[in-house]
């Protein structure tokens, strides 16, 4: 494969506006800062409290969006990745967070599972006809369902693409990779599989128009790739249903650079299937070695556990409010300082 040159950037921002843990007392840590109680002034009113009000705080729900911010020179350009499971969540996340929906300048779908775009709902509702481009892969609309052991089958709710029209934004479909923010952040498209331990998701089945038929390569899943000047790569992805292996190895091949400096997003490892495989992740990033590592989401608690053990000094929990601030080094500075302010904060 040839490589696509990817534009360095001298820092690059990540806000987790949406996903499945808010823990207020959660400490900064190296290149993260936190959202903490009494930090807003919003409030909430309350007839059992004495003064009548509650802070405001974020939101948790079973989804991920974050906002994904690039700077470059004088130039900072944000785009929105995945929407969350609900169709307040974003917008009221948002809105506490204080983080202006118009500095959005085009959304990025990771998939078609609602979890990542239902949040979509309420940001039409707060910015009106945007006309904001929706970056998509041309299988995000299949009608899917999940055969879950044990379960009866279970048909997801499916994203309209008339109702996404209808309400303003603009739809952009492709497989392959394409380049926003003036070609300084990468949308993988779709994702070759190569590793020999990653499933994908052998649950799910696609509607073709006459029957069910088995759908477990989820061909939609696409991730976001920011290269940091003299770091290396910032990957990022949704539920990581290509393998998180596969979508590292991809951006690498895609790009040509083969540093991973962070890993942030879900890692899709939760239940028993895919529990079995944490052991040979866990092995495969350690060859590659991020120097952050923030499994969000759908990772799971055995696998976020074992990746903190495993990967302490570049192990960071995710909560929702966390800024990632990932920054280029300074001339004269040392080649991962942001790793090393990791070690610091854990020792």
């Amino acid at each position: 494969m040839e490589s696509i040159r990817l534009d360095p950037v001298e820092e690059v921002t990540i806000t987790v506006a949406i996903d499945n843990v808010v823990d207020v007392f959660m400490p900064d840590q190296g290149p993260a800062s936190r959202f903490r109680d009494g930090s807003t002034s919003l409030h909430r009113p309350s007839r059992t409290l004495e003064g009548g009000s509650v802070d405001e705080l974020p939101l948790a729900e079973h989804g991920f969006a974050a906002l994904v911010t690039v700077v470059s020179g004088a130039r900072r350009q944000t785009v929105l990745f995945d929407a969350g499971r609900t169709p307040d969540g974003l917008r009221h996340n948002l809105h506490v967070l204080r983080l202006d929906p118009r500095d959005i300048t085009a959304v990025v779908l990771s998939h078609g599972h609602f979890d990542h775009t239902t949040g979509l709902d309420g940001l039409a509702r707060l910015m009106g006809r945007s006309r904001l481009p929706v970056i998509i892969h041309p299988e995000f609309w299949s009608r899917r369902r999940l055969l879950l052991p044990g379960r009866e089958p279970w048909e997801l709710p499916s994203t309209s693409r008339s109702a996404l029209i209808g309400v303003g934004f603009e739809i952009v479909e492709g497989r392959q990779p394409s380049f926003l923010l003036d070609g300084r952040l990468l949308v993988t498209g779709e994702i070759d599989r190569t590793s020999d331990f990653e499933p994908a998701f052998p649950f799910q089945d696609a509607w073709d128009g006459q029957a069910w038929k088995p759908d477990p390569m989820v061909l939609d899943d696409q991730a976001v790739i920011v290269h940091v000047r003299d770091r290396g790569l910032v990957v990022m992805t949704g539920c990581g249903h290509a393998g998180i292996i596969n979508t590292l190895r991809y951006a690498q091949r895609l790009t040509g650079v083969e540093r991973i400096h962070a890993v942030m997003g879900g890692f899709h490892l939760n239940g028993p299937l895919y529990e079995a495989l944490i052991g040979a992740t866990c092995d495969a990033l350690a060859e590659m070695a991020p120097d952050v590592l923030v499994p969000c989401h759908c990772t799971g608690w055995r696998a976020t556990h074992r990746l903190a053990a495993r990967f302490p000094d570049a192990f960071i929990p995710s909560s929702v409010g966390t800024r990632l601030d990932l920054r280029a080094p300074e001339a004269g500075s040392t080649a991962h300082p942001d790793a090393e302010d990791v070690r610091a904060a854990s020792a």
